[in-house]
């Protein structure tokens, strides 16, 4: 039997890429991507493969945008390859 915690990710990965795009799928992605402290201080949203990240403050947008090759990986994962391509961080 696997762990609860090795089979939920893929299970995740699976219900997400058998969904159509939309608004609510990217805000989920994105909250199983960054995780509860960033997904409380930033907004995202996809337009044309590039996902614009609003962050509360300039201190959030720097922890974003250190971590964006590792987020855009997850959501690549999660959302399939070619449905995310960049990540452009503002700051509210």
């Amino acid at each position: 039997m696997n762990p609860l915690g090795a089979v939920v990710p893929g299970a995740i990965i699976a219900l997400l890429r058998d969904t159509p795009l939309s608004a609510g799928k990217v805000t989920f992605a994105w909250s199983a991507a960054v995780g509860p402290a960033l997904q409380r201080a930033t907004s995202a949203r996809l337009e044309d493969g590039v996902l614009l990240v609003d962050a509360a403050s300039p201190q959030w947008a720097r922890e974003v945008t250190r971590s964006t090759f590792v987020i855009l990986r997850r959501l690549q994962q999660l959302l399939g390859e070619q449905t995310v391509t960049q990540i452009v961080v503002r700051t509210k």
